[in-house]
């Protein structure tokens, strides 16, 4: 699984004019299931985004957490992070899981989140999203599972 995480201020997703998600101070994150991911990838990247350490201390360093900070978590599914662009002006979709496998996984780890973090927001699956967010910094980091556990 790959997440796009973005230390936000603010962030929010709407859907038909509706917001449906939105946080203050936190992570947006961005996450994509990679075709063969099962929940093991998906608790292997949660767990990695919410222990990882992107948010200042007292002394200006990236030394606390999500989990230190108890900031907002929103999560947007966005299968175009697994595009191969490798080639041509075209992308390929062809690394992204299955719409019903990413359904699933994305869900599950919405579900997982929400059972281990206080805030928690999301994105819709299959729709059309407008999504806003005032990066914190700029702060972005890629974090990608691999298969073989890392």
């Amino acid at each position: 699984m790959i997440a796009l995480l973005q230390r936000v201020s603010h962030g929010s997703v709407v859907v038909d004019g509706q917001t449906i998600g939105a946080i203050d101070a936190g992570l947006l994150v961005l996450l994509c299931a990679e075709r063969g991911d099962t929940e093991k990838e998906a608790d292997q990247l949660l767990n990695k985004l919410l222990s990882y350490r992107v948010f200042s201390d007292e002394a200006g360093k990236m030394n606390r957490s999500l989990k230190d900070t108890g900031g907002g978590l929103l999560l947007v599914p966005q299968f175009t992070l697994a595009a191969d662009t490798n080639s041509g002006t075209r992308p390929s979709f062809t690394p992204a899981a299955a719409p019903d496998d990413a359904r699933r996984l994305f869900h599950y780890a919405l579900e997982q989140a929400r059972k281990l973090h206080p805030v928690v927001a999301s994105g819709q699956f299959g729709a059309d999203m407008k999504v806003s967010l005032t990066n914190d910094g700029p702060v972005t980091f890629w974090l990608q599972t691999r298969k073989n556990g890392n």
